[in-house]
């Protein structure tokens, strides 16, 4: 059977280490085609991505992705939990992917296959450690942490691991395809030289939180260095057209005005808002300056700032805990940004092999056919995601690019 590969991923930008990851991966299953779940124009930190889906794509397939599919903004922007069980979902249902690769800093499948069958199997000793660790007072992730490493008792050999952000994602990664009996075989790569979060470049590998800081510090030596060329060429050309967005913090005030404005009850009705954390969002929302300020009054050691940033992309761009559990319990659709010719004949194969599927290669197209409402309102929450997206930019900030966009072909 031929080896199709998939990847998740934000590439926000794309790097040198993306570009690794991707070439060992189809070197090490000999994979034939690729397929790439993206994150839209938010990324799971609960923040903006520096450029828009589409240049974002076009860089995935100038450098070995055959096909790029974009994952539900309000999957892209939920929990690490959420992120990965919806995109495997959506890898699931194309009945065509044999490998998942990820990004790890331990580079082990099977430490990270270890605790992921503890995590999905969760014997009563482990239910019992994990009460314990909530009962402190603590987040759900440092609790289910803490729990785990008590329950295999060592806890030296395996705190860095669980320390890390990547294996962690990963973990999650692994979980989903448990609970789902994929068929998807994992692989990892380890992460080379730099980081999550570093601020260092090391012989031409820096992480994605390095590059974004080189650009405000408008260091473009060590970005030129950092990534493939043809990624290079088209950030440099995002930033001269003032297409780009620096974070969430260009959404300050709006953010504050919209949490002014709505009633506890609205905010209650937040994804992720609970234990009566609207109460202290409302409060912070009218006495805060700025977001920053508002972040550092609300979170505490059971709501992370990670969390708090979330609930306020969900409050800028309109999300309900009705739209969590429709995500959550479904897989509303599958968004074409982009392929090769490669890519264009993978796609072919799925839609014939699944035409149940709900493909979305035109969205006037798909909206004018879908019949289905509740999809019909994700998906329009998604496309006023992008008109609120380009809002912050410095030039061209122009509405409406879901529908006018063409998909991007290599």
């Amino acid at each position: 059977m031929e080896s199709i590969l998939g990847i998740i991923g934000e590439y926000n930008p794309f790097h040198n280490g993306h570009l690794y990851q991707l070439h060992k991966s189809i070197e090490l299953v000999n994979a034939k085609r690729t397929v790439l779940i993206l994150s839209g124009n938010y990324v799971q930190r609960g923040d903006c991505a520096l450029i828009d889906k589409w240049k974002r794509t076009e860089m995935a397939l100038k450098n070995g992705i055959d096909l790029v599919i974009e994952l539900p903004i309000l999957c892209s922007i939920s929990s690490a939990e959420t992120f990965a069980s919806s995109a495997i979902k959506v890898l699931n249902s194309l009945k065509v992917v044999n490998y998942l690769s990820f990004g790890s800093e331990c580079g082990s499948i099977e430490i990270l296959s270890k605790f992921a069958n503890v995590l999905s199997n969760e014997p009563p000793e482990f239910k019992a450690l994990l009460q314990h660790e909530l009962s402190k007072g603590i987040s759900f992730p440092k609790a289910r942490e803490n729990a785990l490493l008590l329950y295999l008792n060592d806890i030296i050999k395996y705190s860095n691991i669980l320390n890390c952000p990547n294996n962690t994602l990963g973990l999650e990664y692994l979980i989903s395809l448990k609970n789902s009996n994929s068929k998807i075989r994992p692989l990892t790569i380890k992460r080379q030289f730099a980081e999550y979060n570093s601020l260092e470049s090391i012989n031409g590998f820096a992480s994605a939180t390095a590059i974004r800081e080189m650009i405000y510090n408008n260091d473009y030596d060590n970005l030129f260095s950092s990534m493939p060329q043809s990624s290079y060429e088209i950030l440099m050309e995002a930033l001269r057209s003032g297409e780009f967005v620096c974070g969430l913090q260009d959404f300050e005030k709006e953010i504050l005005f919209l949490l002014r404005c709505m009633s506890k009850e609205s905010i209650a009705n937040l994804p992720a808002v609970s234990e009566g954390l609207e109460n202290s969002i409302k409060e912070a929302a009218s006495t805060c300056n700025t977001l920053e300020e508002l972040i550092q009054k609300v979170k505490s050691k059971r709501f992370t700032r990670t969390r708090i940033q979330r609930i306020l992309l969900y409050a800028l761009l309109g999300y309900t805990k009705e739209d969590m559990n429709f995500v959550q319990e479904n897989i509303p659709y599958i968004r074409v940004l982009g392929f090769t010719e490669t890519g264009k004949s993978l796609l072919s194969t799925i839609s014939k092999s699944n035409k149940k599927l709900k493909i979305v290669t035109s969205v006037k197209h798909f909206t004018d056919r879908c019949k289905n409402k509740k999809i019909l309102n994700l998906l329009q929450k998604d496309i006023r995601s992008t008109d609120i997206y380009t809002l912050a930019y410095r030039n061209n900030s122009q509405a409406n690019l879901d529908y006018t966009k063409r998909l991007i072909r290599m």
